[in-house]
């Protein structure tokens, strides 16, 4: 109760005191300037405190502090006279609400195939399911994606063992394996199958992945009735060692504790700024940025102390909130030529929830999104850069330097490469249904020390913070959000890149 009262006074006293700073003013000379070049330290400094203070208990997603970020951000957005984008009961809202399930961690599993016994966490995770003890035939399904004949083409799974390869062909980072198997899971469901096991090969280690489905996860609502998703595992198949499950006739004998499973809810936030021009208008450019982070004590994932176990996240993502935030205000005091979604998303540290969902439930039509300016970053160790990755690839290189270059900082493109960013953010949602979208970071070139310290780390706390370079970050934002919202012509992705040709597919290029 009285968190509660604290946080509301908190938003009380923020909402009437910014409110004071909502109308842009002229320069010394009586000469306009643009509003991003009039945003002030302290109201950058007033957003960072609130969305990453201790109240807010790490933001985690489906938790209570992420939705109190969710109602801060969204009533920003109200007071800043953006338009909602949503609806909840046919009414306009801000919030655009997505339920989750979420599964806590399984604490019995085996799998016996002919003389072998495959233990959890060893050979075996368990990714979803009800208590299950169940014997019986496998059947191979390929990856189970499709209806073909490399799919369930001809093959009666109802009530039995579907087995599947891991991953996809497309599939190359963990966050697309994951999109996989989710999708896998979905369609053993309609079809009807009893469980679903996995055949695990692909390059992240196998102990990696162990540990990380060994904590509670959550992952997007697949029924309306609150029923448990069926019985998931992943076996550890290097080498190929359990390809005897791929043949017809392999019998096994599955028995596992299952995964408890609840029902949550988060929500994106989206607000939009309608444009000036008449065409132009009716095209959009998303601003993004993920305003979760990862909660408090053992949900982190790392190491903390008794004084401090609250993974506050003031690099990761308040920052970037906080640039939504404003650079919606700077582009309501001016508006741009086309229109502007600014999009704060739930669920980026637990799979890209808010921006899988929205992409799959968008708010203005796909064929009209034209750019997605995404911010997010791990910290900084250079404050006379922003760093972008993506910055070659999408088409807005020229607007993008010089939004920064107009506060004082340089564009460094592509950092730590080896780390492979670009397809690790919220960014990667909208490249994948052919949206150029880079992701546009506090300043780093590498992975170092400075960057490890704060990272998922329970002090990275607003007192770490270099303000006064926070600020410029923000207008670099704000301003290279215009330049592109006023650009004559569309971004384009680059000749040969990946999602070139989901770029031509959904703006129907030849």
């Amino acid at each position: 109760m009285q968190t509660t009262i604290r946080v509301t006074l908190w938003m009380s006293l923020l909402l009437t005191a910014l409110g004071a700073h909502a109308q842009s003013r002229p320069a010394k000379g009586g000469k306009l300037t643009l509003p991003e070049a009039l945003l002030s330290r302290t109201e950058v400094e007033v957003h960072t405190r609130f969305l990453a203070s201790d109240e807010l208990q790490g933001r985690r997603t489906g938790e209570p502090g992420n939705r109190t970020a969710a109602r801060y951000i969204a009533e920003q957005f109200r007071l800043l006279g953006l338009k909602p984008a949503a609806t909840t009961d046919n009414q306009p809202d801000f919030l655009q609400h997505i339920n989750l399930e979420k599964a806590k961690t399984a604490t019995s599993a085996t799998l016996l195939i002919g003389k072998d016994t495959l233990q959890l966490g060893k050979q075996l995770i368990v990714m979803s399911g009800d208590p299950t003890n169940l014997s019986g035939e496998v059947i191979y399904v390929g990856y189970g994606l499709t209806d073909g004949e490399d799919g369930y083409k001809g093959r009666d799974v109802k009530g039995r063992i579907v087995v599947a390869q891991g991953g996809s062909p497309e599939a190359k980072s963990p966050g697309d394996i994951i999109r996989a198997a989710a999708e896998k899971r979905k369609m053993a469901t309609q079809k009807g199958a009893a469980a679903l096991i996995e055949l695990y090969s692909e390059a992240t280690p196998w102990g990696f992945v162990s540990q990380y489905f060994s904590r509670d996860q959550l992952t997007i609502a697949t029924s309306a009735d609150g029923k448990a998703p069926i019985t998931h595992l992943w076996v550890n198949n290097a080498n190929n060692q359990y390809k005897q499950l791929k043949e017809a006739g392999q019998t096994v004998t599955l028995r596992t504790s299952g995964r408890p499973h609840l029902t949550t809810s988060s929500a994106n936030v989206a607000g939009i700024i309608e444009g000036t021009d008449p065409k132009l208008k009716n095209e959009y450019v998303i601003l993004s940025a993920h305003f979760d982070h990862i909660g408090v004590g053992a949900q982190g994932g790392s190491a903390y102390q008794s004084t401090d176990s609250i993974f506050n996240g003031a690099r990761d993502n308040a920052i970037g909130a906080v640039a939504l935030l404003e650079s919606a205000k700077a582009l309501m005091q001016q508006r741009p030529k086309r229109s502007v979604l600014v999009l704060a998303l739930t669920g980026e540290e637990v799979g890209f929830l808010g921006s899988r969902y929205y992409a799959e439930h968008p708010l203005v039509p796909l064929k009209q999104t034209i750019f997605d300016l995404n911010s997010d970053g791990a910290g900084y160790n250079d404050t006379t850069v922003v760093s972008v990755i993506g910055l070659e690839r999408t088409g807005a290189k020229a607007e993008i330097e010089a939004g920064a270059k107009a506060f004082g900082l340089s564009i460094f493109a592509e950092p730590a490469p080896e780390q492979g960013l670009f397809d690790r953010s919220d960014n990667v949602q909208f490249a994948a249904k052919g949206i150029p979208a880079p992701t546009f970071s506090a300043g780093f070139k590498t992975f170092d020390a400075a960057i490890g310290k704060y990272y998922h780390q329970a002090i990275d706390n607003p007192e770490s913070l270099d303000f006064k370079y926070v600020l410029r970050f923000c207008q670099a934002y704000a301003h290279a959000a215009r330049l592109i919202a006023d650009r004559p012509t569309r971004p384009q992705w680059s000749a040969g890149d990946k999602y070139e040709v989901a770029g031509k597919a959904l703006y129907g290029q030849q």
